[in-house]
């Protein structure tokens, strides 16, 4: 629905643009190709660890910001620090080109994907088959260097001994005619270099299917098994095991298939050992490419991988025992092997500042003061379903204020005539996230957007075939999506989103496009301030023009009206701003109430404050932004809404004696200031979000004007603003002392904990009664607020559960966040809830409200619910969807207000193939996860069950969710109307 234009319940689907600088026309030349390098070297903080430099051959020239960086890189227990320089050019003849493909085709596929295609029984080695692993849009090479390379960018040398012992061992591959055909033989004697046959007396020589080695030199070899197109690098040579050693890939239950090694090849693959006593060998297989930019030993990230890093760390190392004889030897240090794990995460990173760095050459640059680096232009279209350590999130929030800034200020010039509403009015529509969205499609900033995680293993290089592709099924042929097609737009909340598809087709929030408008300008003024913002808002489609002319006419406007009534008045205002008026109407005016309109006056400061309005916002923002550089997202927001608002202004005002320069004829206002200055009692503080009495509204609007009379009267020199407001604004409030409105507080707490709120609010007259309840594990908390507005009155309610809690023993600071859905710790009462205290709960009289049947408390006090008390909880089914059963226990929770379970799950591992029940049918896997449920109903006791074996963590705690809503059911705690 176009209603929803702009907004996140909106869904839109959205192509992925092509980065121009991997695209490349060399494949087919037949006489050589000039490439730009750029050389990749490593460098660990374990230093017994090797990675083997490369270099990245591609026909178009890198950026310099995009070709010379420097990468952080996360592994288990190390780090690497990845150095990308540029080399200058480099050619190649139309041999090296087919060797370096081939090298590519061999390494890629086989270490992230397969050799061989087709079903078992008729298998087909890859890099045989006719059809190209190559396209033109996405071209270029990744080659090992010789391991005596310096890090120099001018002294290095691609190892093309390695590289044509690849190529050698593809062609070999290409030779054996046939692969796992059961019943049929291989002669290896036929295939194998050298030797042949093993003499008794030279033990110490290996055969390998491509040759001979000692058995000394076979350690760190890096080799491909001929029947399986993996690639390993063995570890040593093993003994006492050879291929006449008992077969040990046997089920723990199914009758042995093969007694041997040696007929196990035979019978399995055709292959006849011919050296079946020679020892066999231990090998280390690969693994999946992981995400390495991600550093899960991060503070932020601790929660989320700490798990699966210590996992990772404890997990014992498989080998794999093969007969040297179905292994081709290929000369290749093991150091490019662990590099090779390296570059799928270095890939990504480049393709995407690629993709910045186009984005920046699309838009351009009218003038040559000032430049934007291809990393920030990355930070704007990078959004927080990424999974990096940067989002756009914080430049939006700067660039949020930069538009707001900018365009009020166009208006205002562009419009003098216009009041203070129509002005508002006018910036609203500009700046909503609707019409954003409609500038940002319109410039296909869409196509450029980041909006998933870094899946590394479907991330596929030149020459390799995926094998995790992702059809696609958008309906679709084309890599552009019709903006104006209804049905690429929905509000079906089952839409996922961060999904692209083969065709770079990807389902995307409407409000993620307006969002990254945002980010761009804030990403521009970070690069050049005003100049450099203005620019790209006018590449978008926003046209703002700040004209020194219309400044002019505004001063000039003001010096008509010379009239001023007190000039001690003026000067003693000049004074405590540290700012004297070139124009002293201007002043004039911004000190002036709208209420003086009573007595003829035919000015006030509206138009004013609309504009301090949007500098102050900016000024504070951007102060907020550089002073808190590592700081969340959330957490600069929240600065942001301390320091930018009405209450923490009027404070400023009042600290400073501003307000007794307000020229008003309101008898209203006149008591509101009385009253506040009562109440404030000299003990202003602008570091909150809350007040106990509010300020009124004229306060906080005369700093505004009075900030716009300056930035006016300054010729829009908004630095001169900040340098007078700074002071009057401190202190600014920080981090530390930043408090959230108690009824935030009170949801942010209980989330962390895993408890519950409800809320109840009841119009009382002029008054609004607000009744929170918190069922804690074995207490009903009750808070009770009144005001004239509910949200000052949920407030209130709020503070009063806040300080039950904090009697309680519960701090929020000390709370053990819980993250729901996956294995986590349940918060404990705190000691001091001892059964004294539960005692004296008791004797407190117990009623009913009638409108949600929770039990209410007199005055707020807490209470221990009787069962008896309480009426079964009824829900129509269980969603049998994945994640069903977990969002129906998890509704079930909230709505009667249940502390939620808490999960523990074991891993069950097995050598051989299990069949395990499915959501949807059944299922193939080596291991299996059985979830423990704990669930703690108030005044009934703590339940627990355990769910059936599942293929996945996610699976288990279905199954142990479905398990507790049965046991629920049958204890007479959950009814089920249609199970």
């Amino acid at each position: 629905s176009p209603s929803h234009e702009g907004t996140t319940k909106r869904k839109e689907l959205h192509g992925s643009v092509r980065i121009r600088a991997l695209s490349g026309s060399w494949g087919d030349k037949l006489d050589g190709v000039t490439f730009h390098a750029y050389k990749f070297d490593f460098s660990c903080n374990v230093p017994s660890h090797i990675y083997s430099s490369f270099v990245l051959l591609i026909e178009a020239k890198l950026h310099e910001d995009v070709g010379n960086i420097e990468l952080e890189l996360y592994l288990v227990g190390k780090k690497v620090n990845a150095s990308i320089s540029s080399c200058g050019e480099l050619h190649l003849d139309s041999e090296q080109v087919i060797n370096a493909k081939c090298f590519q085709e061999l390494f890629f596929n086989g270490l992230f994907g397969r050799l061989f295609t087709g079903s078992k029984a008729a298998r087909k080695f890859l890099l045989s088959e006719d059809t190209t692993l190559w396209n033109q849009s996405y071209m270029y090479l990744l080659l090992p260097l010789e391991t005596s390379c310096t890090s120099s960018a001018d002294s290095w040398s691609i190892n093309w001994t390695g590289i044509c012992d690849s190529a050698s061992a593809v062609a070999f591959m290409k030779n054996i005619s046939v692969f796992a055909c059961e019943g049929d033989r291989i002669d290896q004697s036929a295939h194998t270099s050298g030797s042949s046959v093993q003499e008794p007396n030279d033990s110490l020589m290996i055969n390998f299917a491509n040759g001979s080695a000692n058995i000394n030199d076979v350690n760190e070899m890096v080799v491909l098994a001929i029947h399986t197109g993996r690639i390993y690098s063995i570890v040593e040579a093993v003994s006492d095991m050879s291929g006449e050693s008992p077969f040990d890939g046997n089920s723990d239950d199914a009758p042995a298939k093969y007694s041997t090694f040696a007929e196990y090849y035979t019978k399995k693959y055709g292959i006849v050992l011919k050296h079946p006593r020679q020892p066999m060998l231990r090998l280390k297989q690969n693994h999946n490419p992981h995400n390495l930019l991600v550093d899960f030993n991060d503070e932020g990230m601790l929660r989320v991988g700490a798990k699966k890093r210590s996992s990772i760390v404890g997990k014992q190392r498989q080998y794999a025992h093969l007969p040297p004889e179905v292994l081709i030897r290929i000369n290749i240090p093991v150091s490019v092997l662990k590099a090779m794990y390296l570059l799928p995460s270095i890939m990504h990173r480049l393709e995407s500042l690629m993709l910045a760095s186009q984005l920046r050459q699309d838009i351009g640059c009218s003038v040559a003061n000032f430049h934007i680096s291809s990393s920030l232009i990355l930070e704007a279209i990078s959004t927080r379903r990424c999974c990096e350590n940067f989002s756009l999130e914080r430049l939006e929030l700067l660039g949020d204020s930069v538009l707001k800034y900018t365009v009020g200020c166009h208006f205002f010039l562009k419009h003098p005539g216009r009041h203070e509403g129509q002005l508002s009015s006018l910036r609203s529509y500009e700046v909503c996230n609707s019409t954003l969205r409609k500038h940002g499609t319109d410039c296909r900033i869409q196509e450029y957007i980041r909006d998933g995680p870094f899946d590394p293993r479907r991330w596929v290089a030149p020459g390799q075939k995926s094998i995790r592709p992702v059809p696609c099924n958008c309906g679709i042929n084309t890599l552009e999506v019709p903006l104006d097609d209804s049905k690429f737009q929905t509000v079906d909340p089952n839409i996922k989103v961060g999904i692209t598809c083969d065709m770079g087709h990807r389902w995307m929030g409407s409000k993620t496009v307006s969002d990254s408008v945002e980010a761009l300008i804030g990403a521009y003024y970070v690069a050049g301030g005003l100049v450099a913002a203005l620019h790209v808002m006018n590449w978008i489609g926003i046209e703002v023009e700040l004209d020194p002319s219309c400044v002019s006419q505004a001063i000039a406007s003001a010096s008509l009206r010379t009239y001023i009534p007190n000039d001690d008045e003026v000067k003693s205002l000049e004074s405590k701003l540290g700012y004297a008026f070139t124009e002293k109407f201007m002043l004039l005016e911004a000190i002036t109430h709208p209420s003086m309109q009573e007595q003829g006056v035919n000015y006030c400061y509206q138009r004013l404050e609309y504009l301090g309005d949007s500098v102050l916002d900016l000024l504070i923002t951007r102060h907020l932004y550089e002073n808190h550089k590592n700081l969340d997202p959330g957490e600069l927001t929240d600065l942001r809404s301390a320091s930018v608002n009405n209450e923490s202004f009027a404070q400023a005002c009042v600290k400073h004696n501003l307000h007794i320069h307000l020229r008003h004829c309101s008898t209203l206002l006149l008591s509101q200031i009385t009253e506040y200055l009562k109440s404030s009692d000299g003990s202003i503080e602008a570091t909150s979000l809350t007040a106990s009495t509010k300020g009124p509204k004229a306060l906080g609007d005369l700093v505004e004007s009075i900030a716009g009379a300056v930035l006016v009267d300054t010729g829009l020199n908004y630095e001169e603003v900040w340098r007078i407001f700074e002071p009057l604004l401190s202190p600014i409030v920080t981090p530390e002392k930043l408090e959230l409105a108690p009824y935030r507080e009170l949801i942010e707490f209980c989330g962390s904990l895993g408890y519950f709120t409800k809320e109840e609010c009841v119009s009382k007259g002029e008054m609004v009664h607000a009744t929170l309840t918190l069922q804690l594990d074995d207490v009903l908390l009750v808070g009770e607020g009144f005001d004239q507005k509910k949200k000052h009155a949920k407030g209130k309610a709020a503070s009063h559960l806040l300080k039950q809690l904090e009697k309680r023993g519960y701090s929020r600071s000390g709370a053990k966040k819980r993250k729901h859905g996956t294995d986590c710790v349940s918060a404990s009462p705190p000691e001091s809830l001892e059964k004294g205290d539960v005692n004296v709960i008791t004797k407190v009289k117990i009623q009913k409200t009638e409108e949600n049947d929770m039990l209410a408390l007199p005055d707020g006090a807490p209470s221990i619910l009787s069962s008896s008390k309480r009426e079964t909880p009824v829900i129509e089914s269980i969603n049998m969807k994945k994640g069903g059963p977990r969002i129906t226990l998890f509704e079930l929770c909230k709505k009667v207000q249940w502390p939620m379970p808490t999960f523990k799950t074991s891993e069950h591992k097995s050598r051989s193939p299990m069949e395990v029940d499915d959501i949807g049918g059944k299922r193939t896997a080596f291991n299996t996860f059985t979830t423990k449920i704990k669930l703690n109903i108030p005044w009934f006791g703590i339940i627990e069950c355990d769910g059936e074996a599942r293929a996945d963590k996610k699976s288990a705690y279905d199954s142990a969710a479905l398990a507790m809503l049965n046991v629920l059911q049958a204890k007479s705690q959950l009814i089920i109307t249609n199970k």
